[in-house]
């Protein structure tokens, strides 16, 4: 996992101007029901003028469909609990937590949610693009998504 984290965060610094280093994430599994909780609690943390997502790789839901999630209090990447980081699309949700994770890092401050997830989403889709795949046909998130996620409402 050191490997995998080493070249993600350097090919973040590399073409999103984040800062390197090697301080990584805890990186743990767990079951859909548990990152909607860690969603939950960081969404409350943060209050209801930024009910957004809040470094999910995930629908706004109850939580049966939350594939990734990082938590910034404890400095760990949930990933669900099928994960094996052997497809493409795997890869890409330790790409898009661990934009947040360099976020946090560097100590960046956002107007809401919204905006931080932009970076996010535009490295995991750029990822997917380097194996021929898109946000669209491995997660079923398009371009109109991805707009209303990355804006701050209100």
């Amino acid at each position: 996992m050191q490997a995998l984290l080493t070249v993600i965060a350097t090919w973040l610094s590399i073409n999103y101007g984040l800062p390197a280093t090697q301080d990584y994430p805890k990186v743990e599994t767990a079951a859909p029901v548990q990152m909607a909780a860690v969603r939950h609690r960081a969404l409350a943390a943060v209050g209801p003028q930024h009910a957004a997502e809040s470094g999910s790789s995930a629908p706004a839901d109850g939580g049966e469909n939350v594939f990734a999630i990082y938590d910034d209090a404890t400095r760990t990447i949930y990933l669900h609990d099928g994960w094996t980081g052997i497809t493409p699309a795997d890869s890409s949700l330790l790409v898009h937590e661990m934009v947040h994770h360099l976020q946090n890092a560097a100590g960046m401050t956002f107007a809401c949610a919204g905006e931080r997830e932009k970076d996010a989403y535009r490295a995991q889709a750029r990822w997917l693009e380097l194996f021929g795949r898109s946000l669209e046909d491995e997660f079923g998130i398009d371009a109109m998504t991805i707009l209303v996620r990355t804006n701050c409402m209100g």
